[in-house]
């Protein structure tokens, strides 16, 4: 097992013996991002090289990349704790990396953030606390209310219901299954590689090279999740026509109200699918989670990303920052 020992600290490679730790300190929170579980993260460190350590009894993600140390996420664990952890993990990083300037903690959800700058003793500025920091904020997760994507009542739901009532009507024969590695997992992958033709055949050229790039990452994410499927603790969808698959998707929860999607994918070819899988996973999410919400991450930037996730008119936005140092 790899390991990094810097200065009094040993830091553990992030595989699945991970896992069980991680998710006792996520007990300790109670967040809505999509970040903040193991098989989230475990499955997109496919590529790169995850380490976790334990510090001021929080469990602290870090990632290494090109040789330098950040963090994934802030320290994980009681809120009084989090202050110390977050001082001796820009330490850690500033240790090993070649400047300073590399070490940050991203995905930070707002109430960490709180708890970090109101650990203050009485009469003690905010300013001065966040003297040797900067705070920057960055994307926002949609979070829907699982109820208004299994009803879609109102007229902004209107064309959602369309889409889906014309997929019904064109193709009656669709049948859903709760998604099986054995089973579906090379059906999956034959629609992902489609998926990925599909959407590079519609794209401006100027604009392949990048696409490529994320999907470099995607399609080892996806590998990683269905070679370790059934010790994650996730739940998926496929979707057949005619007994060949259209669309699959995968979720798990994130805490007792909030579930989330991590994936999905649909065939371009048949309209209203992702409309259609999108209502039926939230069904499943809700019957077998009993939660609230669902979320569905972050747009990555992509404006068109944006707008889909708009549509469905989220119920909250929940920001998501990066602690830097001055």
């Amino acid at each position: 097992m790899s390991i990094l020992t810097i200065g009094n600290y040993t830091l553990k490679h992030f595989d699945l013996n991970a896992k069980e730790i991680m998710d006792n300190y996520l007990k300790e929170i109670s967040v809505d991002l999509s970040d903040y579980t193991f098989a989230g993260n475990y499955i997109w460190l496919s590529t790169a090289t995850g380490f976790y350590s334990i510090v001021n009894d929080t469990f602290c993600l870090f990632i290494l990349n090109s040789g330098e140390l950040t963090m994934l996420l802030p320290p994980i664990g009681k809120k009084e704790k989090t202050y110390e952890a977050i001082l001796k993990c820009f330490e850690i990083m500033n240790v090993h990396n070649s400047n300073r300037n590399y070490s940050k903690i991203e995905y930070v959800h707002e109430d960490i953030l709180e708890g970090f700058v109101d650990y203050l003793e009485e009469g003690t500025l905010i300013y001065e606390m966040l003297k040797d920091f900067l705070i920057e904020k960055k994307l926002v997760d949609y979070i829907y209310k699982a109820e208004d994507l299994i009803d879609l009542k109102g007229d902004s739901y209107k064309s959602k219901r369309n889409e889906i009532n014309k997929f019904k009507k064109i193709y009656p024969n669709h049948k859903i299954e709760i998604l099986e590695k054995s089973k579906h997992g090379d059906d999956v992958i034959q629609l992902f590689n489609k998926w990925v033709k599909d959407r590079t055949t519609y794209m401006p050229k100027e604009e392949i090279e990048v696409f490529l790039d994320g999907i470099y990452f995607e399609r080892f994410a996806i590998k990683r999740l269905f070679n370790n499927y059934e010790n994650l603790d996730v739940i998926g969808l496929v979707i057949y026509i005619d007994d060949e698959i259209k669309g699959f998707t995968v979720g798990e929860k994130i805490n007792d109200t909030t579930a989330s999607v991590i994936i999905e994918k649909t065939d371009f070819e048949v309209l209203g699918c992702a409309q259609f899988i999108f209502r039926e996973f939230t069904k499943i999410l809700k019957e077998k989670y009993a939660i609230e919400y669902v979320n569905v991450g972050d747009d990555m930037g992509f404006e068109n990303l944006k707008k889909v996730k708009m549509s469905y008119r989220p119920n909250k936005l929940v920001p998501k920052y990066t602690i830097y140092q001055k």
